[in-house]
Order: C-alpha cells, then structure tokens, then sequence
C-alpha cells in the first residue's frame, strides 16, 4: 500500500473558501445545461445509432417518410348503425380540424370515397382488407391516425390535442359503447411521464432518508448541510454533462441520478466516518488532513472501478444502457472530485462536529468487533459452502440447464414496462389477440434499373407478401399491390389478384394511374427513382425474436425468389421498428454478460493495484458475486424477468458495492501483522460501522423506487436493495471465514 500524502489533504482543509469560490463557478452554467435533458422512450432512442439495423432503418425513413400512429377504437354493439357512423364521423371532423399534422382515416371515409351505391356494412364486410389494416372488426370500428411531429416536444403536444379533441366524445360515447386509445406514441408518452413521476417521487423520499439517517448517525445539523450540498452538486454536475453530450432521460437513465446519489452519499460517510472518530488529544485540521489522506486511496480505487465498470455497459447494444454506462462513469468522476474537495472545505467551514464534541451512532458497534471473529471461525465449514451453493443455484436460475431448465425470461415488450391493469395495456392486447396487430416490420425491397412499377415485379412482391402472410402470426402484409386489390374491390372484381401473368401489364397499368392521381398513395413506391419498393408486415409481436423475425422474412424472400425470377436483381433488407424492438431482446444478455464480466476485470485490476495478497483480490469479491447469484436466484423463484431495467442489477450492484469490500481489505491489509484475528478486529473497527451505514444508504435509496408505478423501476428497486443487504451479510461472514480458511490461522 501506498503512503498518505498529506502534502494534497493539507492544502484541501487549508484553503476551503476558495475550493467552494470553484465550485461555485462551475454550478452556475451547470443549471441551464442540466436542464437539456429531455425524456424520451420511443424504440429508435433504444438502439445505439452505429447499430447496422438502425442505420438501415434510418436510410429506409428517407426514402418512406412516416409519422407516428395511433388509432382510435369505436365500440359498438353494431358499428354498422347509422347513428354509430354518425358519431364516428363526428371524431373525424374533430380530428381533422387540428390542422394537417393530424390526419386521420377509417373506413368510412374510404367509403365514401369509392362506394359506388354500397352500403357501408356490404362495403366493410365483403373484403378482409379493412380487418386486416386495423379498420374494421368485431364490434368495432378502427380510426387510424398518422401524425406528422418534427420532435419528441411536438409530438407530446399533438397527442395533448388530439386528447382534447376525442374528451367529449370520451365523456359521452354514446351510441358508440366505448372510444379508445392505443398505439406506441401513447404507450411512450406514458413511460415519458412516470418515470419524470417516479423521480419526483423517489428523489424527495431518498433526501428525507439522507436527512433522517444523517441526523441520527452523526446528529449535527452543520454535518447534514455538509451532506446536502455536497450531493445537490454532484448530481447537478452530473445531469450537466449529460445535458452537454445530447443524452435525455428514459426508464433506464433515470436511474442515473440515483446511483450517483446512493454512491456519493456512501463515499462521504466513508470519509466521514473517520473523520468524526478524532482523537481528543489530536488537533483538528491535522486529524482532518489524516483523514483525507488515509481514505484517498480506497475511495480513488473504488470510485475508479467503479467508474470504469459502469462504462463497461457501453458495450451494450441498447442505446440508454450504454448512455447510463457513459453518463454514471462521469458522475463517478464528480463524486470524487466532490468528496475531496468541496465536501472537506464544507466540513471545515461549518466546523462539523466530532464525536468528542457530538455523540455519534453506532455504540453497539464494539460488541459486534468482539463476537464476530469467534463466530465466523467456529462457523466457516458451513458459510463458505453455503454461499457457494447458493451462488451455483443462481447461476442455474440465470442460464439454465441445457434441456432441463430455460433460461431467465427476456421481456422487451414496452408494455410489460406498464401495469397490465391499465386501460392503455388491456386495450392494446385485446386489439392484437382480434385484430391484426401492433408491432411493424418493413421489407425494404431494393429494385435494380428503376423497375418498381414491371408487371414482373410487381406480381413478384404480391407473391411474397402472400407468402408473408401464411404465418397465423402476421395480421397483414401491405404493399404496393394492395392499392390494386383495392382497385380491384371497387370496381367490383373481388380483392383477390390473379396468378396468371396475362393480367399483370393491365395492371401495372392502372397502379401507375392510381400513383399519378393519388400522391397519397405512393407510400408504397418510391415514384422518384422506382428503385424501392416497401412492403409492411403487421404482426402480433416479433414472430419469435430477432433472429426468428430475420429468418422468417429472408426465407419467404428466398422463396418468391426462387419462383419469380423478375425478383431475381432485387435486395432485401428487413428494417422498421420491429426489427428494432425484437433486437432490444437480441442484446439483453451480451448486455449482461459482457459488462458483468468487465466490470468484474476492472475492480479485479482495481484490487490488483491496492492489495499485494492474490488470495485477497479473488476473495474480496466473493460478497458482491454472492450477492448477486442470489438475486438471480430469487428473481427466478418470484418470476421477476430480464428487462432493460434489470439487467443493469449485476453491474449496478457489483459497481457500488465493490466499495466495501475495498475498504474492509484496505484496512484488513493495516492490520495484517496483528495475524487473521487480529487484521479482522482493525478491519471492523475502522470500516464495519462505515459498511453497514453506506449499506443501509444503498438499500434505502434503491428502495424508493418500490414506490414507481412502473414495475421494471419496482423491481429493480426491491431487488437491488435486496442485494446490497446480502452483500452486507456477506462482508461479515462468508468473506472473514473464507479468510480463516484460508489463512489457516486460529483465534
């Protein structure tokens, strides 16, 4: 171990009034940069953006620009009823009065277009193209809206408007039965505004948990605006650069400011914890010094691996999980920085008391020193081979058995990020179980010498989105043969296209017209260059997976492929949100397992570099692993699954509670030459109260989030706290029998 240098510590408690003049300086453009943080959850913001599907999907939207979608459900006994087309038309004039970024159609507005002497109900009911599209079903009509927002703001404020605009017929539904809402821009707009919800909820809880715990451990008002300030920074800095770099806040980022919080509160009782302890025959400042000096090379440790193991995330595939990685790593930074410069100069300002002056808690303390070596050596043929069975029964829980036992469940869906009691969740499962679906693939078909609009091709891409639809699972394929099956219906002929090559220049023909006279309709072709050609696959969910929704696609291109040679020069590319959605699920576990196994490299460096004993470096992690095999384990038996939330539970936990196990060896190391016993009563003394107090602060903070209503946040709340409460137990005695039986040594 290194020797203090009191020469930094020194300088640190002599000058304080210039250390908080910088500080000062700093947290003035720090507000107006922290307030640039936006939230966003929509699923582009979930890919990082050198992602090759996300790349691909970003050049497909310039090609097919799109807005956002939603659709309005009108429930009805008979949705045929003229006084039900009454009322729908009614929310259609409403709708259409909020200007043209809203643009809504169902189908009667298509059959009053092209009815040619129909009935609406002969109309609706004689095509499976309108149920197909969302349009038309049982006891329902279907209003989709497309709405045209150039920002995530204008987008909020479109829905607020069209909110306003369907109330009244919200309050006063009849004769429709019900008016719904569903679509991913609401199911967005919901996670945006509970998880802004659940920091106002949990952040005031977490500050009246610092207060409470401040006053009765240290019981010093001048000690608990130490703490305030000092935290209040951080975290400012923190949102700051965040707001420099262009992250915003989603379900997963907004745990950042709570994990620099807990740890930041946790390094300054550390630092605290010895600083209260003077000797009374020692002068202040040099006790003060003293202190800053004998914690800088722990907290320095702990804090950089710490740092660096939250940037191991970066590694992920999912853009907030890597933004979280990057934007915890540098509140990591400010917590240093902080701790040993303005949280002293405060302390030497306002004259924190010591326990000479105040009484502290934590008297019970000594008697736990005393019993705790006996015990963990009478018991430590039991601890050790208990934990390591629960450690291998996690593990099982996470990765399974081959053949016997499935691995942990993926959940990627943003609606199991919502209470399934909502309105907004049962509605939008019954329109998927009934209808066609919600989630949306698109095959980009890439057409060479301009060839979108050759008969050959054409009767090609109906041949493949026929071949699309013969899994029960996908609701409807639409594409460019769509508007002549339309075409087809009108004019009375049926929707069903013919096989027979003879037909098709007729009509190709007629889709050239139709695209000629209707600009409306040429989503489906690229008229400018007629080298792309669209074709949207609506399913319910993603078929499987990524790579089952990817294979699936490819292999009925390879089938029309084979049977339509004029399809022979085209190229695929499977692109749209939901390929986007099924590759979340796609990068959870490499998410898991890579940063986990970096961010468990980087603390063993960290070790390497603070400890001289091998056997200290492997065992000083035997608390945090523990810990977190066991909430594996109980994630498994209370059926709480892998999400984007927690899957950040084994790098969250390994990266904060590395700490006390840095600071339990560091002080196991001084004590060394006193033998095992010895080493583990030195240890205690000076870092035991520490590691139960920052324990209770990890667990206290993390379980506010119990208090989210939205159940990833609950659950990574509970589990977390969970863990750093067995992480706790671990410290005190899995870690000292180990250290008996490997030491050899006898009380």
């Amino acid at each position: 171990m290194v020797a203090p240098d009191y020469r930094f510590a020194r300088a640190i408690v002599r000058h304080p009034w210039i250390i908080v003049g910088v500080a000062a300086l700093l947290l003035v453009p720090a507000v107006p940069l922290a307030l640039r943080v936006e939230s966003d959850n929509s699923v582009d913001r979930l890919i990082v953006e050198d992602d090759a599907d996300a790349r691909e999907t970003r050049a497909f939207q310039s090609i097919f620009p799109e807005g956002d979608y939603v659709v309005l459900l009108a429930e009805a006994q008979d949705p045929f009823d003229p006084a039900v087309l009454r009322r729908v038309e009614e929310i259609e004039a409403a709708l259409a009065r909020l200007g043209e970024t809203v643009r809504p159609l169902s189908a009667l507005t298509i059959w009053r277009q092209v009815s040619r002497g129909l009935d609406f109900r002969t109309f609706a009911t004689g095509t499976d193209l309108l149920r197909k599209q969302g349009l038309v079903g049982d006891g329902v009509l279907g209003i989709p809206i497309e709405i045209r927002a150039g920002s995530t703001a204008e987008l909020a404020r479109t829905l607020d408007a069209v909110d306003a605009a369907v109330r009244p017929f919200e309050d006063n539904p009849a004769p429709l039965t019900a008016l719904r809402k569903i679509g991913r821009p609401y199911v967005d707009r919901y996670l945006s505004r509970e998880t802004r919800r659940s920091t106002l909820i949990y952040m005031p809880l977490f500050g009246l948990f610092i207060v409470l715990l401040n006053l009765c451990l240290y019981r010093s008002f001048r000690t608990l605006l130490a703490f305030l300030i000092t935290i209040a920074a951080t975290v400012l800095l923190t949102e700051a650069t965040a707001g420099t770099l262009g992250y915003v806040s989603t379900i997963v980022s907004s745990l950042v400011p709570m994990t620099v919080l807990i740890t930041c509160t946790a390094t300054l009782v550390y630092i605290h914890s010895l600083y209260v302890a003077c000797p009374p025959d020692r002068a202040l400042p040099e006790h003060h010094a003293f202190t800053l000096a004998n914690k800088l090379l722990p907290c320095t440790a702990s804090i950089f691996a710490a740092a660096v193991g939250f940037a191991a995330l970066g590694v992920s595939g999912i853009r907030p999980i890597r933004e979280m990685g990057f934007w915890v790593a540098a509140g990591m930074g400010w917590t240093w920085l902080a701790a040993f410069t303005l949280f002293p100069a405060l302390q030497r300002l306002l004259r924190t008391p010591t326990q000479s002056e105040r009484r502290t808690a934590g008297a019970w303390w000594p008697h736990v020193v005393d019993r705790l070596p006996g015990f963990t050596y009478r018991w430590r043929f039991t601890l050790v081979p208990a934990s390591v069975l629960l450690m291998l029964l996690g593990l099982v829980a996470l990765l399974g058995v081959p053949g016997r036992i499935e691995p942990m469940r993926l959940e990627t869906d943003a609606l199991d990020y919502i209470d399934p009691g909502l309105p907004i969740v049962r509605d939008t499962r019954h329109f998927e179980a009934t209808m066609s679906g919600l989630t949306v693939t698109e095959a980009w078909v890439k057409i060479p010498d301009g060839r979108a609009l050759d008969p050959e091709v054409l009767r090609g891409l109906h041949h493949f989105a026929r071949l699309l639809e013969t899994d029960p699972r996908v609701g409807s394929v639409m594409g460019p043969t769509t508007l002549l099956q339309w075409a087809r219906y009108v004019a009375g002929q049926g929707d069903v296209l013919p096989d027979d090559p003879a037909p098709w220049p007729k009509l190709a023909s007629d889709l050239e017209q139709l695209l000629l006279v209707r600009p409306e309709l040429r989503g489906y072709v690229d008229v400018g260059t007629l080298g792309n050609a669209r074709l949207r696959i609506i399913s319910r969910g993603s078929l499987g997976g990524y790579r089952a929704l990817r294979a699936y696609v490819e292999s009925r291109w390879a089938e029309a492929k084979a049977r339509e040679r004029a399809l022979s020069g085209c190229e695929l590319s499977v692109v749209g949100e939901g390929i986007l959605q099924a590759k979340i699920s796609h990068y959870l576990v490499p998410t898991l397992t890579e940063s986990f196994a970096l961010t468990a490299g980087v603390i063993f460096v960290a070790f390497l570099l603070v400890f001289r004993s091998p056997s200290a470096r492997v065992l000083a992690m035997i608390p945090s692993v523990f810990a977190i095999l066991t909430m594996f384990l109980v994630m498994r038996v209370t059926g709480i699954a892998l999400n984007v939330a927690t899957i950040l539970i084994a790098s969250t936990v390994l990266g904060a509670s590395e700490n006390d196990q840095i600071h339990f060896f560091y002080h196991f190391q001084e004590g060394k030459a006193a033998g095992t016993e010895g080493a583990l009563r030195h240890a205690l003394t000076v870092s035991g109260r520490a590691i139960v107090f920052a324990t209770l602060i990890n667990a206290g903070g993390f379980l506010a989030l119990a208090l989210s209503p939205l159940p990833p946040m609950r659950q990574f709340g509970i589990v977390s706290a969970s863990a750093f409460l067995l992480s706790m137990i671990a410290d005190f005695t899995a870690l000292p029998a180990a250290l008996w039986l490997i030491s050899r040594d006898r009380p």
